[in-house]
């Protein structure tokens, strides 16, 4: 069963030390920890992905937040990205509530599994090109289990590294391009699976785009309303 082989594969994740710098970095986060959660016990650990095993929809972010997913355990949970996004799958049916704050709160998903390009809380919220290589058959394996009908990337990073994942497993041809923009969405022909999948783009959810107003929730809805259509939902 998916269930059973995503735990399975959580487990792996959890337990991966591949990168030096971003072990280094998790763990020093960890133990100096943000004011606001001196009383708390970071989780400072790779995050594996999370939601429903028969998901039709894989969300992919960057990375896990220094003081978000590093700090809960869970993707997009205790920090201000995390509450823009799980508000927004509230509203769209794909979350059960719309507050994200501890991996223990009782939040699930609906159709939707949510994944990241790498694993660790990178420096900077910048991993590097290997850093990014080494979680790659992560995502792949993910992809493999979940066989998700659509594809969201959130931030042109996620977007760029997934696709990127596709021609290295064989999946696309080298042409034609793929332009990251928000509400952008491609239908791919996936040739070694001889499958279809919807891709949608939305900008990164990140403080400084929700605060500048770069992106709203409005935005958010118009591109999740598209992705339940897509899926019949």
């Amino acid at each position: 069963m998916a269930l059973d082989a995503l735990q399975v594969l959580n487990k792996r994740i959890i337990a991966c030390r591949k990168c030096p710098r971003l072990v280094a970095h998790r763990e020093m986060v960890a133990r100096v920890k943000r004011r606001a959660f001196r009383s708390q016990v970071y989780w400072g650990r790779p995050v594996p992905g999370f939601g429903d095993p028969r998901a039709q929809l894989l969300i992919i972010g960057l990375a896990p937040g220094a003081h978000g997913a590093n700090r809960t355990g869970r993707m997009f949970t205790g920090d201000r990205s995390g509450d823009f996004l799980y508000a927004r799958l509230y509203e769209a049916g794909f979350a059960s509530q719309p507050t994200s704050e501890r991996r223990d709160d009782g939040l699930k998903l609906h159709g939707a599994y949510i994944t990241a390009t790498a694993r660790c809380a990178p420096p900077d919220n910048k991993p590097a090109p290997e850093e990014i290589e080494n979680c790659r058959p992560y995502l792949e394996a993910e992809l493999d289990l979940l066989r998700p009908r659509a594809v969201l990337a959130l931030g042109k990073m996620a977007f760029d590294g997934f696709i990127k994942l596709l021609r290295r497993r064989g999946e696309l041809a080298r042409t034609p391009s793929f332009a990251f923009r928000h509400g952008a969405r491609y239908e791919l022909s996936l040739e070694k699976s001889c499958a279809r999948q919807t891709l949608f783009a939305v900008y990164h959810p990140s403080q400084q785009n929700t605060q500048t107003g770069r992106v709203t929730p409005a935005m958010y809805r118009r591109v999740l309303r598209d992705v339940r259509k897509h899926l019949g939902l």
